[in-house]
């Protein structure tokens, strides 16, 4: 295997963290599939990755892209874990191997994003484990940057890690943190929403809790701090392309303006309000180059995360693609959702343009009530209370001309709200 461009694809998440902790530094590069890619994207990456082997832990279907590659199974019973991810002095044997992550965008082919074990590592560093007896849980999955993330921190810190199983309902994936008394637990906003809402969610007693992967807004870090007043909460700013830049640990939404430039491992700077970012941590390009250079001439990533700052502190509004122009005013759906969500009856919120042929947009809001109720016995009460606070808190423009309530919101398998415009 050594010298070889790997396709990696498994149904099982174990056979995956094996055959990565086994061909780290043999491979020239790994192509890390999340569950969800279809057989007809393996075609693209087979030809722009360069791929000359398949690693999987089932029998691949027949595919005239697949012909002539070399195939070798994988699992637990077929490849042997090594004593740890821990990186060992480089000899002239060992490989800078490309671990090459595949973005989770809801439209088109996804991205290659180039990372190595190093800029994986980055963020967590190599220091003795404080805590010996920790046990990480996740509801990531390990194929993608977050889960890979809970994974090296396990390893690294010599814990133990509680993998989700495919398909698993939350209900039973707590049940099995609790069995398994869990302490540190990782997870987007809308993962630990759809768990809160599980009985089993009181089941568990985590001491440190970790949100990244979308906006946190107030109300989830209000709940989380009701359900588990014995945690410490943090949520992180992370991406794929960017990698880890840092954590708020205040309880507070946003973060500070001092953090810009307060840490030392990690340059950060806002332009056209914008958060750029230029670390070891970030990957290093696109693999495919239909995507544009991922590094500016100074070595910044553009996240295209748009801040604003209001006083002493940042808030995220939103992505800059995901705009609802209105009449030529933008509106950030991410941002109304926020206000939303302070309404002490609501879950979570999505925000999505509706079509107007005056304006363009409207605003329109699909709102997750905590109590679910019949449609005809919701008193207007909620929902003037709703739209009063965006009337206290947004300019007009970005309140919800339309407002429904749903039984539940899609999330995506990359634990995101799907966010479908009509």
């Amino acid at each position: 295997m050594f010298g070889r461009s790997i396709l990696l694809t498994t149904s099982e998440q174990l056979a995956a963290v094996l055959a990565l902790i086994e061909l780290d530094g043999i491979a020239r590069r790994l192509v890390i599939c999340p569950p969800e890619t279809a057989l007809d994207q393996f075609p693209a990456l087979i030809h722009q990755c360069a791929i000359d082997t398949i690693v999987s832990d089932y029998e691949l279907p027949a595919h005239d892209a697949l012909s002539g590659l070399r195939r070798v199974r994988c699992g637990p019973a077929v490849v042997p874990p090594t004593e740890s991810l821990a990186a060992e002095s480089p000899t002239a044997d060992v490989l800078a191997t490309e671990w090459v992550l595949l973005s989770s965008g809801t439209t088109g082919a996804p991205k290659m994003i180039v990372h190595n074990l190093a800029s994986l590592v980055a963020p967590i560093g190599t220091a003795a484990p404080s805590q010996p007896k920790i046990v990480w849980g996740t509801f990531y999955d390990l194929r993608r940057y977050g889960g890979l993330q809970v994974l090296l921190r396990a390893l690294l810190g010599e814990g133990s890690l509680i993998l989700p199983g495919s398909g698993e309902s939350t209900a039973n994936h707590l049940l099995r943190l609790a069995q398994h008394g869990v302490t540190h637990l990782s997870g987007t906003p809308s993962h630990w929403r759809r768990a809160l809402m599980s009985p089993e969610a009181r089941g568990i007693a985590p001491s440190y809790i970790r949100l990244s992967g979308e906006i946190v807004d107030q109300s989830i870090l209000n709940a989380l701090h009701s359900f588990y007043p014995q945690a410490a909460i943090g949520h992180a700013f992370a991406s794929t392309e960017a990698g880890v830049a840092f954590e708020v640990n205040d309880g507070l939404a946003g973060f500070p303006a001092a953090m810009l430039n307060s840490h030392p491992d990690v340059a950060m700077k806002v332009a056209n309000s914008s958060l750029w970012i230029r670390s070891k941590r970030t990957a290093s390009r696109y693999l495919d180059g239909q995507h544009g250079a991922l590094l500016d001439a100074d070595g910044f990533v553009d996240t295209a995360d748009m801040l604003e700052l209001r006083g002493d502190r940042y808030y995220f509004l939103g992505r800059r693609n995901r705009v609802i122009n209105v009449g030529g005013l933008k509106v950030y759906p991410e941002e109304v959702e926020a206000v939303i969500n302070r309404h002490p009856a609501v879950w979570v919120s999505v925000v999505r343009p509706r079509r107007n042929p005056i304006t363009g947009s409207l605003v329109s809001a699909d709102i997750l009530l905590k109590e679910a109720s019949p449609p005809d016995h919701r008193t207007s009460a909620t929902q003037q209370e709703i739209l009063e606070i965006c009337r206290q808190n947004l300019a007009q423009h970005k309140i919800p001309v339309i407002v429904r309530y749903v039984s539940s919101l899609e999330i995506a398998a990359a634990g995101k709200l799907v966010r479908r415009y009509a």
